[in-house]
């Protein structure tokens, strides 16, 4: 008996529907950390807001694929990059603050 119930657990668990790679990036002390991210296609990047005054994050490009709401302290934004390339970014509210994700 216990040995069906092992043999039918791959089955289970595989049929269970896939989740999204996460990455993170960190907002402190007017930078993205980390400045390059690397991801896999179909990955969550989340930027998340430890600096005490608010920040954006909004795409470079013309007009912007991605734009965040104003974050607050522990606020956070969240988007899948679902295309291979390089997505340049910076704060809207302080535009020397850039950072650039690379989806392979």
């Amino acid at each position: 008996m216990l040995r069906r119930a092992v043999l039918a657990l791959p089955v289970a668990l595989a049929a269970r529907p896939a989740r999204a790679a996460e990455a993170r990036v960190t907002i402190d002390n007017f930078v993205f950390t980390p400045a390059t991210l690397t991801i896999p296609s179909a990955t969550s990047v989340t930027w998340a807001n430890h600096d005490d005054i608010p920040h954006s994050v909004v795409s470079a490009n013309r007009p912007p694929d991605f734009k965040s709401p104003v974050l607050d302290t522990d606020e956070s934004f969240a988007r899948v990059f679902d295309k291979p390339g390089t997505y340049l970014y910076f704060c809207g509210l302080h535009p020397h603050m850039k950072g650039t994700i690379v989806v392979t």
